[in-house]
């Protein structure tokens, strides 16, 4: 089955040509030589992408990808101006990027409501009321229109979160954000169970909240493209904080947290800049002793806490740890 999150698209987009300006010549009854008096054309329609908090996914773009908006009208006479071209309005999602034929940013989409206009209509050619002069006084030319801006535009979305979560397939993710938010994730005892990023939004005390981002299982490698975690990679830039979840049965926990971060720093060395928690999850299966001898083995430059999804274990404490570093 073809999952509904589409998070990269290219769309083709050609804006409205400009209107024509008119070369109109005054014509009325016991007025001899009018002159001049053609108006300018019309601007044509621009493509505008626009932000909208109530999508999260690129999905539409998938089954339409050509867009032309309408070209401006021709001016006419008594100086009238010709109609500007409708322009075409796509929603997207906020976290949507919009990149040109040679992968230039043209500009984020970052607030519900922002406008980007991604392909401008030309602008409408002026009318040959513009032309007369004192020793021109009866010019019998316009300008055309300008045509519009055509090209392939790629739009990438980028989720944006307060918190993300990293870690390898199967270190809890899924089962955490199904805990602490109404989200529910796919989760079973196989890896890469998720294969499209899962927000959450998570209730923290006095009505207040934040949302968690579960992003696809990394694996080491995934900045060179192995697994499914360098299509997923980019999610994790726009989120303010991420907190790595290891799981209590794994071998060497400071081994597993240093590859994790090497892939991202690998894939972009300013995640490492980020505020950054980690987890140890499943640990309703460790007991005091068991406890104190992983907490030798944790690195020492980073906040840790011991959490189990299953019987709420540390939850509360976790979510006070978040909300801490989401207001340093």
């Amino acid at each position: 089955m073809q999952s509904n999150f589409v998070d990269y698209v290219k769309i083709n987009c050609r804006a409205g040509h400009g209107g024509a300006g008119s070369a109109s010549l005054h014509r009325e009854k016991y007025i001899d030589k009018g002159g001049p008096d053609g108006g300018d054309g019309g601007r044509g329609g621009h493509i505008i992408l626009i932000g909208s908090v109530n999508l999260w996914t690129l999905l539409e773009f998938r089954f339409k990808k050509h867009f032309r908006a309408q070209h401006g009208g021709r001016g006419g006479k008594s100086r009238s101006t010709g109609a500007d071209g409708d322009d075409i309005i796509l929603l997207v999602p906020i976290g949507t990027i919009a990149r040109d034929e040679e992968g230039e940013i043209i500009g984020e989409i970052t607030e519900d409501g922002q406008q980007l206009i991604i392909a401008k209509g030309g602008k409408g050619g002026l009318g040959n009321w513009h032309f007369r002069s004192a020793t021109r006084q009866t010019p019998r030319y316009a300008q055309p229109g300008i045509e519009g801006e055509e090209g392939q535009i790629t739009l990438e979305l980028k989720i944006l979160a307060d918190v993300g979560l990293v870690g390898f397939p199967n270190a809890g993710k899924s089962t955490l954000l199904s805990a602490v938010s109404a989200a529910k994730p796919k989760i079973a005892d196989y890896a890469f169970t998720t294969l499209t990023p899962n927000l959450g939004i998570v209730d923290y005390r006095n009505h207040q909240s934040f949302i968690m981002a579960d992003i696809p299982g990394i694996i080491e490698g995934a900045a060179e493209g192995k697994g499914l975690g360098h299509r997923f990679l980019r999610h994790i830039e726009r989120n303010s904080n991420l907190l790595f979840l290891i799981p209590a049965d794994t071998e060497d926990y400071a081994k597993e947290y240093s590859i994790l971060l090497n892939e991202l720093q690998k894939f972009n060395p300013e995640l490492l800049d980020k505020g950054r928690i980690l987890a140890i999850s499943k640990s309703d299966m460790l007991d005091d002793e068991l406890e104190a001898e992983i907490k030798l083995q944790l690195p020492t430059d980073v906040e840790t806490i011991f959490i189990s999804s299953v019987t709420g274990k540390g939850i509360t404490e976790l979510k006070d740890l978040i909300w801490q570093k989401l207001h340093e």
